[in-house]
């Protein structure tokens, strides 16, 4: 590259340069933007709560990059770890909420509402760990892990994989469901455990705690983007796309493949209750219809449509298919189910691999008719172009190379 042409690069080129030096770092500071300025200071408080519910589903799609995207675990049940958190949470602020003066009216005072309901008289042992704030926080990645950790333990020490173990993830998001809804005196049943209001004394439900929940709902998920990526970037992450290629090269390479596995498994399984944790406080409920079936394949639905070996495209993914279900869902009511589905299809048809395998050729050609547009606008005689071509890139590469 000759000195000219260094010297005649444009501040917009110098700044295109160091993005494809940085793709990684770019995409985190254009995410952190998006989500941290753009919505905030164009929404209102409305929208920008749903948001926030988006957000907690984030969580779960960005678990399953790690665990199918990386791992080649593909888990059709990533709602029970997102319901075990989001029950732990709601269980400590229902028992904040069911003070004795609150609930002076019931033939049991001091109890959940659903409880004194269902003629229990005594609040049942296992409920009183979450009396405490710090255990709560404590249960919520714990519980999760520690079922994420049995069944991997149980499944893939015996080599059970691939459509099987899908399976057999969906038959516990099945169980722990129907639990959920038989055991109304205990969780609240088919209602869920709802009527949340406060964190310590602290209204979740005006206007500034959501825009509060919203940033820390934020704060969390790019803290889990990035070291999520961070840990895929590593040998761990390496391993876990060399055991998804080629398993047995990795396991005769002496690697324990279970034990990779594992750790994929449970990983997602905490982010998953994170977000669940973080919807009951946005939204101020929880419910088993957020733990079953259909709600892990939906959240299959959203990695899947960002790309699954994309940390960033998991949370793109999860936003568009979220808006999608809002925006079609009001305007037409009647038929926002077909509409959802030609969305996926046609994603998963144009880009196979999601929204982050955009194919970078046709990124780069509307960049370049761009270019070519904005020069025949100035004139290439009247001084530097505004838009670099490919040899104003750093390092004497062209774009167009690059990409």
């Amino acid at each position: 590259m000759s000195s000219e042409t260094k010297t005649n690069a444009s501040p917009l080129g110098k700044l295109l340069a160091f993005a494809q030096a940085n793709r990684e770092l770019t995409s985190f500071l254009v995410l952190s933007a998006l989500l941290l300025v753009l919505f905030p200071l164009t929404m209102g408080i409305f929208r920008l709560n749903l948001v926030g519910k988006y957000l907690t589903y984030a969580f779960v799609a960005l678990g399953l990059v790690i665990c199918w995207g990386y791992g080649g675990i593909l888990s059709l049940g990533q709602g029970v770890f997102f319901g075990l958190g989001g029950y732990c949470m709601a269980m400590f602020l229902k028992l904040e909420a069911s003070d004795p003066q609150s609930t002076s009216i019931q033939s049991t005072p001091g109890i959940p509402d659903f409880m004194d309901w269902n003629q229990l008289t005594a609040l049942p042992g296992f409920w009183k760990p979450f009396q405490s704030l710090w255990a709560t926080f404590i249960a919520v990645p714990l519980i999760p892990a520690l079922l994420a950790l049995l069944v991997s333990v149980a499944m893939f020490k015996r080599r059970v994989g691939g459509v099987y173990f899908a399976i057999i993830t969906q038959a516990v998001a099945a169980i722990l469901s129907i639990l959920i809804i038989g055991q109304q005196g205990y969780t609240g049943g088919v209602n869920g455990i709802t009527d949340l209001k406060t964190l310590k004394g602290w209204d979740i439900r005006s206007d500034s705690a959501k825009y509060i929940l919203y940033f820390a709902n934020a704060f969390l998920l790019l803290a889990g983007v990035w070291v999520s990526s961070r840990m895929l970037k590593s040998k761990v992450g390496r391993l876990l796309l060399a055991m998804r290629d080629r398993e047995d090269r990795v396991r005769f390479s002496g690697y324990d493949v279970a034990n990779l596995k594992t750790f994929a498994f449970v990983f997602a399984a905490v982010l998953s209750a994170i977000g669940g944790a973080m919807f009951t406080l946005q939204v101020g409920f929880m419910s088993p219809s957020f733990v079953g079936i259909v709600p892990s394949i939906e959240m299959v639905i959203c990695a899947a449509v960002g790309g699954r070996d994309s940390v960033f495209g998991a949370v793109y993914g999860t936003l568009l298919v979220n808006f999608g279900k809002t925006f079609f869902s009001e305007i037409f009511p009647e038929l926002w189910l077909f509409m959802i589905g030609a969305l996926f299809i046609g994603v998963v048809m144009v880009f196979p691999n999601g929204l982050a395998g955009l194919n970078r050729q046709k990124v780069m050609g509307a960049w370049e008719g761009l270019r070519t547009l904005v020069s025949k606008v100035r004139g290439r005689n009247k001084g530097t172009p505004l838009l670099p071509d490919g040899s104003a890139v750093a390092g004497g590469a062209t774009l167009k190379n690059d990409l």
